[in-house]
């Protein structure tokens, strides 16, 4: 009941969070070791701080290919694109500057995802597991701007530069009739990106020079559901807080 009661309170509050799933404790296999392979979007949000406080948003798509062996080991990789968007990062703090918007938006870039899993089964219900995450953007984002500083008009690029995070953490799982597994655990991450400015303007926090910017929060909690359908097929709904929430869905078919 616990851990039900956990599952709907992350999915019930906050906005997003960290990037991307990280899925039920213990592998799901059919005979002693194989393969799965699966299809999923993630809604991810994070607060990043150095010399300015900034939000970023995205929506994520990605494949998933992973091995995995009833010793409670796994490993997997993703694959997938990813938009992201900067909550006023345009915004002037000073009245003599405008622009013409105030959020950064780009579309959508290639990014990869690895992690691992191990599992200990206490009973034939209820277990215990550990994982490790990271997340890497191939690419840059870049957004343009322009407007006036003191009545003199500026255009300027903003990039997004190096934008990674790395997740550890501890799942407990227990496992309903009909073979729904519920989850639920702690974990620590860190992420990171570089902001980099085409120019200097006075009044935008973020065209000052290159900033390195890094999620504000250290520590997060996970819970989700695995349902089993037909045929090897499994849905699987997760969502994740540290300091905002973020939610997703995937299904998974094992071989």
């Amino acid at each position: 009941m616990l851990l039900i009661l956990a599952f709907i309170i992350l999915l019930s509050s906050g906005r997003a969070d960290a990037g991307g799933p990280f899925g039920p404790p213990q592998p799901i296999v059919k005979g002693a070791a194989g393969l799965h392979t699966g299809i999923g979007y993630w809604l991810h949000e994070d607060r990043y701080q150095d010399d300015a406080d900034l939000i970023i948003r995205q929506n994520q798509l990605y494949s998933e290919l992973g091995y995995g062996s009833q010793d409670g080991w796994e490993v997997y990789t993703r694959v997938g694109l990813s938009d992201l968007k900067a909550i006023d990062a345009f915004h002037s703090a000073d009245a003599s500057t405008t622009t013409n918007g105030n959020d950064f938006q780009e579309h959508w870039k290639f990014f990869g995802t690895l992690g691992a899993k191990g599992f200990y089964p206490f009973n034939r219900t209820f277990g215990m597991g550990v994982f490790v995450q990271g997340n890497y953007y191939f690419s840059d984002f870049t957004d343009n701007v322009s407007g006036s500083r003191s009545g003199a008009p500026f255009s300027l690029q903003l990039r997004v530069k190096n934008l990674w995070d790395v997740n550890a953490g501890i799942g407990f799982q227990t496992i309903l009739p009909l073979g729904i597994r519920i989850y639920a655990g702690p974990y620590v991450r860190y992420s990171e990106a570089r902001i980099w400015p085409s120019a200097n303007v006075a009044g935008l926090a973020l065209a000052s020079g290159e900033t390195a910017l890094n999620s504000k929060s250290r520590f997060g909690g996970f819970s989700g559901i695995e349902i089993p359908l037909a045929k090897g097929f499994r849905l699987g709904i997760e969502g994740e807080y540290s300091e905002r929430m973020s939610a997703g869905a995937a299904v998974t078919y094992t071989y």
